[in-house]
């Protein structure tokens, strides 16, 4: 009897859930294989990755916005989408579109879920503009859109440099930018291996950053630089790192402060110490 009352009950609850599913997603818009995604992505990323966060998730549940988020592994779109539903104050599911490297659409498994989350393809060569001017539709239709401006998996100790058109897409569609810094995501020579590889990653959300002082001015070379670079050092901020071009300035002013003590003659060092 025990046996035939929970048997019963978990089917009451798996068709509550089910019922619950497709409420949700006729309400949302959303196809139901964003929700199926979902659902397995939290599971999935969760365990596997041991996923925690500083805060609850700032993304807004309506409107356009740039998430831009440093780049440690092909797993990192899903440490970015895992719990943004969570975000205050209606637990909405939204889809994270992100411009992604076009070579990971050759590999079945990652091909499977740019496809699911409406990855935008990009060719790393940087000579089709098409990708950026669907990046800026979808985000003056509202949509989100997430962004990784290193151009490539980072494997070092420092933020590598950003790619300008950030700023560009940023300054155009004239919105909000939330910087999230990844730590601890799996790595690998291999594009797929990251994806069965325990970690316990944390994600490092930061406060949406304001780029309206910028909205007025012409979008020249050196104003695109100062944006980009302003995003670059906040999110290095965020996660505890140095931009690369500081790096560079400080390898600079360490090089011409050396430049005089090694330009001294013997005999000087030696009056300088009495001898």
């Amino acid at each position: 009897m025990a046996e035939i009352s929970a048997i019963v009950a978990l089917g009451l609850y798996g068709l509550g859930v089910a019922a619950f599913a497709v409420w949700e997603c006729t309400r949302s818009g959303l196809p139901w294989t964003i929700w199926l995604f979902y659902g397995i992505e939290r599971l999935y990323v969760g365990l596997m990755f041991h996923w925690r966060a500083n805060r609850r998730c700032p993304f807004p549940n309506r409107g356009p916005a740039i998430i831009l988020a440093n780049h440690r592994s092909p797993v990192d779109p899903l440490l970015i989408w895992m719990n943004h539903h969570l975000a205050a104050p209606a637990r909405r599911i939204r889809v994270i579109r992100f411009m992604m490297a076009r070579e990971y659409y050759d590999v079945p498994i990652v091909r499977w879920i740019c496809r699911t989350m409406q990855a935008i393809p990009v060719d790393r060569r940087g000579k089709d503009v098409r990708p950026t001017h669907q990046a800026l539709e979808l985000l003056k239709e509202g949509h989100l859109l997430g962004l990784f401006p290193e151009g490539r998996i980072n494997s070092g100790t420092n933020l590598l440099e950003g790619d300008p058109g950030i700023a560009w897409l940023a300054l155009h569609a004239r919105v909000p930018v939330y910087p999230v810094f990844l730590r601890n995501s799996p790595q690998s020579q291999s594009m797929v291996k990251p994806f069965y590889t325990p970690s316990s990653v944390c994600v490092v959300y930061g406060d949406p950053i304001d780029l309206s002082a910028y909205f007025g001015l012409r979008m020249t070379h050196s104003v695109l630089t100062e944006v980009t670079d302003l995003l670059m050092r906040r999110l290095a901020q965020l996660g505890g790192m140095i931009y690369a071009k500081d790096v560079c300035a400080l390898n600079s002013a360490l090089t011409e402060a050396a430049g005089p003590m090694d330009e001294r003659t013997p005999s000087s060092d030696a009056n300088a110490v009495g001898l």
